[in-house]
């Protein structure tokens, strides 16, 4: 009988994500099974459960997937997990709460692919806004765009303290370089785009960030891109199906919520692909993703 595929979906929330069921599904594994309310404080044991339950050489069938909507929490869980293993028993490991770690990658993959084939430039010769930066998505974009070089400003909404505090956060958990500023009120906002090339929006869904005014104030944009598809738009004038569409009044390109969306998918199929046909076991996280995302979008 051959071993089964098996992944077990923790999440510390009352359910786990159907889309990532369905994306698990249907990227092989035999079975998908939920865990749910987990804390941080269960995964050692739950992580060695796994392991035990089947001889090293077939760990690498068994994989532990987290959710959630809190990157460093997930984040946290991969840590716990991989302290938990006992060579030579193992298992796969991989986080992506609320689609976060492959949504972010995805962005910045679609961000990079425009600047250099439409801009002639590199993320690390940009500077970068992230609004957002203290949510999911816009926290593992920023720290993804740090990390390849880019001058990265995440934006705080009601002020300095909670981006402030992000920023520490990425410097002492990744080396990511980031400049906290205030984005408290629409004319800082303005005062920020006009300094930047690249802006990324991961504002909450149904939220706008920036005006059309204020896009057509950022003279030295190059690429905008936005993950809200929820009206109104995070960025006025980006449509949701844009794709290096000219955003109007500027001569800035920008790229639209369901135009990540479909890299997003790939990525996460092909990271749980990964998992699948490893024969070693594999930790994943979002930079995992955006080296991924970088060779789908090419």
């Amino acid at each position: 009988m051959a071993d089964k595929n098996i992944l077990h979906m923790l999440t510390p929330h009352k359910h786990v994500s159907p889309f990532d069921v369905n994306m698990a599904l249907d990227a092989g594994y035999d079975a998908v099974l939920p865990y749910e309310k987990v804390e941080l404080g269960d995964i050692g044991d739950l992580v060695q459960d796994i392991i035990f339950s089947r001889p090293p050489n077939v760990g690498v069938r068994s994989a532990v997937f987290f959710g959630g909507d809190d990157a460093v929490l997930a984040l946290d869980m991969i840590d716990a997990a991989r302290k938990a293993l006992v060579p030579p028993f193992g298992c796969n490991i991989m986080a992506d709460p609320a689609g976060s770690f492959t949504t972010a990658a995805a962005m910045v993959a679609c961000v990079e692919r425009t600047l250099k084939n439409k801009k002639q430039k590199a993320l690390k010769d940009v500077t970068i806004a992230v609004f957002g930066a203290t949510g999911v998505v816009g926290y593992c974009a920023a720290v993804i765009a740090a990390l390849e070089g880019a001058k990265v400003k995440i934006v705080g909404y009601s002020g300095l303290e909670r981006v402030e505090a992000r920023a520490r956060e990425m410097k002492e958990r990744f080396g990511a370089d980031v400049e906290a500023v205030d984005g408290s009120s629409d004319e800082k906002n303005t005062a920020i785009v006009k300094e930047v090339e690249v802006i990324l929006s991961a504002a909450k869904a149904g939220v706008q960030v920036l005006g059309a005014d204020q896009l057509k104030a950022a003279t030295r944009l190059l690429v905008a891109a936005d993950v809200n598809a929820v009206p109104p738009l995070g960025l006025d004038g980006i449509d949701v199906m844009a794709d290096e569409e000219p955003i109007p009044g500027t001569d800035a390109l920008g790229i639209g919520a369901l135009a990540v969306g479909p890299m997003k998918s790939k990525t996460e199929y092909g990271l749980l692909k990964r998992m699948i046909e490893a024969k070693e076991p594999q930790v994943l996280d979002f930079r995992d993703a955006f080296q991924l995302a970088r060779t789908l979008v090419s």
